[in-house]
């Protein structure tokens, strides 16, 4: 369910909508909260809905991670939940937190936290508090810090001493203590910030905003894991772009990804050009347009990133036309040391430059129509990349020219209807030289070696320039070919 507008003119009205929501969705998981509750009562410890949870369950959108917070200590916390549910791990008990899973539902509940901060890092020393209020107001945003006790007879009482309601009505992000205390104590909420803007639709308080101007560079004190991570969490959100943005704005982009600053190229009053980074921005628009489903992350940095390589391969004439020669090449490899540094998987790497690399490869096709050669090699370069390739190509056409565009997704339209007749012909999901190497060897009469493999590729090659080959032919065009070699 969407929240209500924040437009509306009297707020009393989504407060009361959005508590309403909030008791009508935990009305419904009453029977998974109210035995929980009744385990702790009967050791007279309250459970309290806390964070995200909250938040999420007052914009009517629960999940299936719920996180809940006590005076209990975590021992005790672990005796019940091991009475509760179907799975228990106590990997975060050193930090006052114990996990559980009962019939697909993922619980996680933290003792009372007073923690304090060193400023170095934004690892706290780990103190439990005794109050929940305590607890409330060292968490990162306002919209996170209100808090929904779980009574054993069904009944709720709601908690919100830093005014998180005012801010969600408001739809807002802002910060309990100052915004300068809180990234002080832990850079990684302004990446958060970036990411809720992105997942939820709000805006950044103007404390905040100019706080993470000013102290962006302290992101430099996290972890690349951890950026990593909170980076996908923004660009799965519903509107990556707008979290894109606060990054930009505020200075944090040039810390965490630079590539993506620099697309904000400065545009010469003499030698006008298509502004790269808003370019970017839709692209990456049209490719969620595009999705089946559950969000693509792959595609989604694809799209973000698939010209990064412009802002160094940018070049002017004599009559100030600008042009981006080998941007793809460039970007690729720009796509690849960046998401290295973040430590991103390798296939998740090698996905992503793929297809900033393979971007362009199209154009080609709308100027002079391909062979079934070329084509065979646009699906074998793209591999298991093809459904995505043909999303990022059809996102990357976003020209104001209404005949232009319309004339570039009706080229691209017959490049996919080439495919498909060549595909139902060939097996071009498995393109393979029509001898495997055993063939090869006993052929030409070698042992296994590098010169095994040179035959391997040369038969690749006739195999994507001709297609599928009588075995007679085959092997009279590799003999063919070993001749010539061997005189070289």
């Amino acid at each position: 369910m969407n929240p209500e507008s924040h437009d509306t003119p009297n707020p009393q009205l989504d407060r009361a909508a959005a508590l309403a929501r909030a008791q009508e969705t935990l009305g419904q998981m009453s029977g998974f909260l109210s035995p929980l509750a009744r385990l702790f009562a009967d050791r007279g410890h309250r459970l309290y809905l806390v964070g995200g949870s909250v938040r999420d369950a007052l914009l009517g959108t629960l999940g299936h991670d719920l996180d809940f917070t006590t005076e209990a200590v975590p021992l005790v916390v672990k005796q019940i939940l091991e009475e509760f549910a179907e799975v228990v791990w106590d990997t975060g008990i050193e930090y006052g937190t114990v996990s559980a899973e009962k019939h697909g539902q993922q619980i996680e509940i933290t003792t009372f936290r007073a923690d304090t901060y060193d400023g170095q890092s934004r690892n706290p020393e780990v103190q439990f508090g005794d109050t929940l209020e305590g607890d409330l107001i060292r968490r990162d945003f306002r919209v996170n810090a209100m808090a929904v006790e779980i009574r054993p007879d069904g009944t709720m009482e709601f908690h919100d001493p830093v005014g998180g309601m005012d801010d969600l009505v408001g739809r807002v992000l802002d910060t309990p203590a100052t915004p300068e205390q809180s990234f002080h104590d832990d850079p990684l909420r302004m990446l958060r910030a970036a990411r809720f803007v992105s997942q939820l639709g709000f805006d950044v308080a103007e404390r905040v905003r100019a706080a993470m101007s000013d102290m962006a560079e302290e992101i430099g004190r996290i972890t690349a894991e951890r950026v990593q991570v909170e980076l996908d969490k923004l660009i799965a959100g519903k509107d990556p772009a707008k979290g894109i943005d606060l990054m930009v704005d505020t200075g944090l982009a040039d810390i965490v990804y630079p590539e993506i600053s620099a697309l904000k190229l400065t545009q010469d009053e003499h030698r006008q050009h298509k502004d790269v980074y808003a370019h970017s921005l839709q692209v990456l628009r049209q490719a969620i347009a595009q999705e089946d489903g559950e969000p693509d992350i792959v595609l989604r940095w694809a799209a973000l990133l698939h010209d990064i390589g412009k802002p160094a391969t940018r070049a002017f004439n004599e009559e100030g036309h600008v042009s981006f020669h080998h941007h793809e090449l460039v970007g690729a490899k720009l796509a690849r040391k960046r998401m290295r540094k973040l430590k991103y998987s390798k296939q998740m790497t090698q996905d992503v430059s793929q297809l900033v690399y393979l971007h362009m490869r199209f154009h080609g096709y709308g100027e002079v129509e391909w062979t079934d050669s070329a084509v065979r090699r646009y699906v074998t370069d793209a591999g298991e990349l093809l459904p995505r390739l043909h999303k990022l190509v059809r996102s990357d056409c976003t020209t104001r020219n209404p005949k232009k565009a319309a004339r570039l997704q009706r080229t691209y339209d017959t490049l996919e209807e080439r495919i498909a007749e060549i595909a139902a012909k060939e097996d071009l999901a498995r393109v393979r030289p029509d001898l495997d190497g055993n063939e090869i060897m006993e052929i030409l009469g070698l042992a296994p070696g590098p010169e095994v493999g040179k035959a391997w590729a040369f038969m690749k090659e006739l195999r994507l320039e001709r297609g599928p080959l009588e075995k007679d032919e085959a092997i009279a065009a590799l003999r063919e070919w070993w001749e010539k070699e061997k005189e070289n």
